[in-house]
């Protein structure tokens, strides 16, 4: 399975990958045994998120998206559905909600910021873009899917009877749950967005440059014309 040529990266993406599918596979026979049926519908549509890309991957060695973004987003995914709303880690753990919105603006973050970074390094794009339009981007870019993810958790408690929205003492709506997420992902977006420009500020940025022409090379259909 694991070729040579087979990157560090890419193993751990699918070692990681095949755990989370398995601990899926496994919760997805223990709720259709008790006849949890929305739950066990919610497990399978995370199942197919997690292991489409990779099942592509492995049969034609094309990636449908790099797989540092599908692993973000599967991490998040399975952090947020499978064990906040499956296992329901949100009534749990109080502090469960905050700590996975904060380190998703971190991670998003991160992506966007990483992304037009590479972008940035691409010898076919004649435009450079400065370092405060890249730290913008980024946080923006997580402000963004964070909005987002919060519109599908209202359409999950709409349609679905589920509780994504938690209410509050005083706010039984869960509005007050909703902005206080958006608020924890622009903090975590701020500070990536900063570090990045203050990195981006710096004479030397080898690190950076090397990630950002291997990216390329990686991904190159995302950088064609």
């Amino acid at each position: 399975m694991f070729s040579g040529s087979m990157t560090t990266a890419r193993r751990a993406h699918l070692l990681i990958t095949l755990v989370l599918a398995g601990l899926l596979v496994a919760e997805l026979i223990v709720l259709t045994y008790r006849g949890r049926w929305l739950h066990s519908f919610l497990v399978v549509c995370l199942l197919v998120f997690t292991a489409a890309p990779l099942a592509r991957r492995l049969h034609s060695g094309a990636a449908l998206i790099p797989s540092e973004i599908h692993l973000v987003g599967v991490l998040f995914a399975f952090a947020s559905i499978f064990l906040g709303e499956v296992l329901d880690y949100y009534e749990r753990i109080w502090w469960w909600d905050d700590a996975l919105h904060a380190t998703a603006g971190l991670l998003l973050g991160l992506v966007g910021f990483m992304l037009v970074y590479a972008l940035n390094k691409n010898e076919h794009v004649d435009m450079q873009m400065p370092p405060a339009f890249i730290a913008m981007f980024a946080f923006f870019f997580s402000i963004g899917v964070g909005a987002l993810w919060e519109i599908f958790e209202y359409a999950m408690d709409s349609f679905a009877g589920l509780t994504m929205q938690k209410p509050t003492p005083g706010d039984p709506t869960g509005l007050s749950d909703t902005m206080t997420d958006l608020i924890v992902d622009a903090v975590g977006a701020a500070a990536v967005s900063l570090a990045g420009y203050r990195y981006m500020r710096q004479p030397r940025k080898a690190y950076l440059d090397s990630w950002g022409r291997r990216f390329i090379e990686k991904h190159p259909r995302l950088f064609e014309r």
